[in-house]
């Protein structure tokens, strides 16, 4: 028991640890050889490499194209939204014909009008009151129709009271115009305000990372912010898209499997006012829980990263995105330190954003590497009580020599033989 008692007080992690120098030490993955096949896998082979199609761009980007709706009646029920989804140029386009054809309509009417009137058979007649002062064509009622909608009022042409129909016309004009500069001026300032542009300055590394932290192992990957404002209440997540087939045989094409970054533990909330590296643990609850290093170059993956937080100047919702690809994981590396710390503040290197550097890991599974420290703990179990065994055998020995050679041995405070028993 008190052997027990002294193998209680080594943590499991210091064990992983103490797995993982032993499988990076060469004397070790010798040795260790004929039991796991893992830890010397021979010569490696160039990996299998594949031209996949991104479903997530580098810059965010879903590369997914929407086909054969046969139901477009619905894009005009949200016509506010689609018109901002618009392109800049089909926006622009949109907003002058929306005032151009608006004139055009109402300028069209007080012609209309003035024609029905008789106003453009009495131009020289001073005794005639027409229904506007001074129009004498289309361009003249056009011209009014623009002045009566922006609020002009340049004076010259007026309308007259005489004319019941024009002042019905007017109210219908201004209050139609009123809805139209707001719908128009809504569009044009949600479209420039988008937070889409403010993600243009939240960067992602261009490759993520496999190495040992903690004697684990994680896939790494870092993000940053470009501008001194910051993002407030900002979330990370991540997704593993990975085509499957379910067990009756159904293939299920770019299905998505979340990847654990710290959300039961809340480090998925961030306070990103320096570079972060995000980690993902290979547990056993990870899709990357069995892959070894041959087997991640073999597989065919998209891990897709969301950053996601609200602006602090504005409090809208922004969202960046990037992906990385089976390419684009190096197993072994680490990230270089871009922050430094200088006289009376921190300052970032985003020069060594992207680079990063070799370190010993691993090339077996983690599930392996698991299975390592638990022989690790196995050997430990065992070998601590032997050595103590020994050590009283030696001094037992060195006793009995000492006393005669009839005197009976003690083995490490056991109970002695049953010939000894009888003898006595």
């Amino acid at each position: 028991m008190p052997h027990l008692g002294l193998l209680g007080e080594s943590p499991s992690r210091p064990r992983a640890a103490a797995a993982a120098r032993a499988v990076t030490s060469p004397a070790a993955a010798a040795a260790m050889a004929q039991e796991n096949a893992a830890f010397s896998p021979g010569p490696e082979e160039p990996p299998r490499r594949r031209g996949r199609q991104r479903y997530v761009e580098k810059d965010g980007r879903c590369n997914v194209q929407q086909g054969n709706v046969r139901e477009t009646y619905r894009y005009l029920t949200d016509l506010f939204t689609t018109l901002v989804d618009l392109q800049w140029r089909l926006s622009l386009l949109f907003f002058v014909l929306a005032y151009a054809l608006t004139w055009l309509f109402f300028g069209a009417i007080w012609w209309l009008i003035a024609y029905g009137r008789g106003d453009l058979e009495h131009l020289e007649d001073t005794a005639w009151t027409p229904c506007v002062n001074n129009l004498n064509g289309f361009v003249a009622a056009f011209l009014f129709s623009i002045e009566t909608e922006t609020t002009i009022g340049y004076g010259h042409r007026v309308i007259t009271d005489q004319c019941p129909e024009g002042i019905v016309l007017l109210l219908l004009q201004a209050i139609l115009g009123s809805m139209v500069n707001a719908f128009m001026v809504g569009c044009m300032f949600v479209k420039i305000s988008q937070p889409n542009k403010r993600a243009a300055t939240l960067v992602f590394s261009s490759h993520a990372v496999v190495s040992l932290r903690d004697g684990r192992l994680c896939l790494m990957f870092r993000v940053g912010d470009l501008r001194s404002s910051h993002i407030v209440e900002a979330s990370i997540r991540a997704k593993l898209i990975r085509s499957r087939q379910t067990l009756e045989g159904e293939f299920i094409p770019l299905h998505q499997t979340d990847l654990s970054v710290g959300f039961d533990t809340g480090d998925d909330r961030l306070f990103l006012v320096s570079p972060l590296v995000i980690s993902h643990e290979i547990d056993a609850a990870s899709p990357f829980w069995e892959a070894s290093r041959r087997a991640l170059e073999r597989d065919d993956f998209e891990i897709v990263v969301i950053l996601e937080g609200m602006v602090e100047a504005t409090g809208m919702t922004c969202q960046a995105r990037s992906s990385y690809l089976v390419d684009e994981v190096l197993w072994g590396h680490r990230f270089t330190s871009v922050l430094t710390l200088e006289d009376g503040f921190y300052e970032v290197d985003y020069a060594s954003f992207h680079q990063t550097f070799e370190v010993p890991t691993p090339s077996c599974s983690a599930r392996e590497l698991a299975e390592a420290a638990a022989r690790l703990d196995a050997h430990l179990y065992w070998s601590i009580p032997s050595r103590l065994d020994e050590k009283v055998e030696e001094e037992g020995a060195g006793e009995g020599a000492g006393e005669g050679a009839g005197a009976d041995k003690e083995q490490n405070g056991c109970l002695p033989p049953p010939e000894s028993e009888s003898k006595v």
